[in-house]
């Protein structure tokens, strides 16, 4: 499954070179990149690293936020496997309270309530 943020990246980067009127190979040949490299990522199927944000956003003529443009991270919405962080909070919450109740009757059974 294609990351979302590098789906996003790839997306900017299109269109970016798109309006600016660069084919991939010369978007490339700019960036100090291999043509393979560019279409990789705007197929999302590569995530950038920053120094390669960069490189790009030059030869480009855009600024580098251009090309992380949507790109926004709120505790709780990170990805961690194949569900979210506020997910997986909720479930350890979940099993910590069932864990909490089976020793409150564990220990009305030791004391011999019911």
């Amino acid at each position: 499954m294609p990351n979302p943020l590098a789906v996003r990246v790839g997306n900017n980067l299109k269109a970016a070179r798109k309006r600016v009127g660069l084919s991939q190979e010369e978007a490339a040949i700019r960036a100090s990149l291999h043509r393979s490299e560019i279409g990789l990522l705007e197929r999302g199927e590569r995530m950038p690293r920053i120094d390669t944000v960069v490189k790009l956003a030059g030869a480009l003529g855009v600024p580098a936020a251009e090309l992380l443009d949507g790109i926004e991270w709120t505790p709780g919405e990170v990805q961690l496997g194949s569900f979210e962080v506020s997910e997986a909070a909720q479930l350890a919450r979940e099993a910590r309270e069932e864990l909490e109740e089976h020793d409150r009757r564990a220990e009305r059974l030791v004391r011999g309530e019911s």
